[in-house]
């Protein structure tokens, strides 16, 4: 009778800890869960549109060196695309974002595509969820190999032979991410790695447009590769647009 006891004990202590295990994983698991972005239809949603300018006189973009593979890279000039400006000053490749948006709208269905095109990455500044795939082509038919510098997604640093058309990697963690080659050195771009779908790249007028946004007041934060970071506060009405314009100086 003991033994049977003792071995009914053990069997209760065996499930209780088990239970006490699988509490503490679902409560981890919904905790996870909780932090995330939740996606879904936005009611009465506004925008937020604008233009980055350039507050002075913009310096000459750089001539880049092209001194490898010259019949694929050297075919036209190469000018350093670390800060694009306009005429009018309107800041081209300038990353506009709503930061702290837990639930809005979905992130685009269409799967982000990096290519090596030209020995240039196209585009130059790619977006991405994060936790999802990118796909890297290389249009070029010649060696290229891409290297990721983050602070908190594992580098990747894989060649791409010409053979090798398309290669995919993922990224878990929100971040920027700086791109480059390291056969041809001038190669240079940066993928963000999105916490919320709520970021768009300026054009090359430096005009940008934030779509389906929950009404509310908001930072917009604006940063670029050279220039740095900035903000700007923003209050977002049902069905209306809010137009800003962001100024940014040399530094």
């Amino acid at each position: 009778m003991i033994d049977v006891m003792r071995s009914e004990s053990r069997v209760m202590s065996a499930a209780c800890r088990t239970g006490l295990m699988l509490g503490l994983i679902a409560t981890l698991g919904w905790a996870g869960r909780a932090g995330a972005y939740e996606a879904g239809p936005v009611a009465n949603g506004g925008s937020v549109s604008g233009t980055v300018k350039f507050k002075g006189t913009p310096p000459p973009r750089a001539k880049l060196d092209v001194n490898k593979d010259t019949e694929v890279c050297g075919t036209t000039e190469k000018l350093s695309r670390e800060l694009v400006v306009a005429p009018d000053g309107g800041i081209q490749y300038a990353v506009v974002s709503i930061p702290g948006i837990a639930k809005g709208k979905p992130f685009s269905t269409d799967k982000p595509v990096l290519d090596q095109k030209g020995c240039e990455y196209v585009p130059h500044i790619v977006l991405m969820p994060a936790g999802g795939d990118l796909d890297i082509q290389n249009s070029d038919g010649i060696l290229h190999n891409i290297h990721t510098y983050s602070d908190k997604n594992p580098a990747v640093n894989r060649a791409q032979p010409k053979f090798k058309k398309v290669i995919t990697e993922s990224f878990k963690d929100p971040e920027r991410v700086r791109l480059s080659c390291d056969v041809h050195g001038w190669m240079q771009g940066w993928l963000i790695v999105q916490d919320n779908p709520y970021y768009v790249v300026t054009d090359e007028k430096g005009a940008f447009k934030l779509t389906d946004v929950p009404p509310g007041d908001y930072e917009v934060k604006v940063w670029q590769e050279k220039l740095g970071e900035t903000s700007q506060k923003v209050s977002v009405k049902p069905g209306a647009d809010s137009a800003i314009t962001v100024e940014m100086a040399g530094k």
